[in-house]
């Protein structure tokens, strides 16, 4: 049967600089919550455990494959209290939050059986050998969609790739118009992908996590979370280890100060909620919901530079 040839001439597509991605090796997929349905289908697990502070998304694939979950509590050090004895067929998710508590997970991994980790707050942070993780791309890069998943089950699920092309207009929007006016389409992405079934990653985000000079974005964010630390760390009532720190997803700052993520917002300097969803589920005594309604994440990523971090600092003590 002959080979038929590829495309040559036409108009000159999107040039997108060809390297290789971060974890080659790895499962490549279209989302991080496909990443641990993947994870569940693979192991046949019948119950799992999950942190109180933690994404709702992570419950679609628990309702979609009818697994029964329960919920644990963290502590100030944002540690699993686990307090309780896991089922023989049970596992137990920890997520390695903003990408600081890698020496907890390799803790955990010496003693917890059947543990999975979610890194889609802790891209940089490599696997420990034998423990499931997952990783999601579009928390750290510009992708319109994006997972990894490290497992060392042998088995394999049949699928399909994803497409991007029709998710792909909040990207181009912030570049030739502003990151305000693409962030509609950014929220119509986050809905699609929320109904999207487990596929492999589409190959443009492939081809963008390629091109990524991650070396650069890992020394970036080292160096604007020391920044930003060194200047908060006396007020901050989180504890933080600087030694652990390695390409972090944000600087998490918990402060008791009501109205301080409006007030940043209003000055452009977008913090997240994380989550909303905990505030329905734990009480109003437990840590978990005094870090949601204090907790604010503030950016650190690639696309800032310390002068960045100083006027984040400088807006900072000015609400306090």
């Amino acid at each position: 049967m002959r080979k038929e040839h590829k495309t040559i001439g036409g108009y000159i597509e999107l040039q997108l600089p060809e390297g290789q991605e971060h974890y080659p090796s790895f499962i490549k997929l279209n989302t991080g919550r496909n990443a641990f349905e993947y994870l569940l289908r693979v192991k046949k697990y019948t119950l799992v455990y999950l942190p109180y502070f933690t994404c709702e998304v992570l419950l679609e694939p628990l309702r979609r494959l009818s697994i029964p979950y329960r919920f644990y509590r963290i502590n100030q050090q944002l540690e699993p209290q686990i307090d309780f004895e896991p089922e023989e067929n049970a596992c137990l998710l920890y997520t390695n939050y903003f990408g600081i508590k890698q020496d907890t997970v390799r803790r955990l991994a010496k003693t917890v059986k059947n543990l999975i980790v979610d890194n889609a707050q802790a891209f940089f942070c490599p696997p420990v050998a034998g423990v499931d993780t997952f990783y999601s791309c579009r928390k750290f890069f510009g992708v319109p969609d994006g997972a990894y998943l490290y497992t060392g089950s042998n088995t394999r699920l049949s699928l399909e790739s994803d497409i991007s092309v029709y998710r792909f207009s909040h990207l181009i929007k912030s570049i030739d118009l502003s990151i305000e006016t693409g962030y509609h389409d950014y929220l119509k992405n986050n809905v699609i992908l929320g109904n999207n079934s487990i596929k492999k990653m589409s190959v443009l985000s492939q081809r963008i996590l390629s091109g990524i000079d991650y070396e650069d974005c890992r020394s970036i964010r080292n160096a604007n979370f020391q920044h930003l630390h060194q200047g908060l760390a006396s007020i901050n009532q989180l504890p933080i280890n600087l030694s652990a720190i390695d390409g972090p997803m944000v600087y998490p700052l918990m402060i008791d100060e009501s109205g301080a993520r409006k007030a940043l917002i209003a000055k452009k300097i977008f913090v997240a909620t994380y989550w909303p969803n905990v505030l329905e589920w734990a009480s109003e005594d437990l840590f978990e919901h005094y870090l949601t309604r204090h907790l604010l994440p503030l950016p650190i990523d690639h696309r800032y530079r310390i002068r960045d971090m100083d006027h984040i600092l400088e807006t900072v003590r000015s609400l306090l």
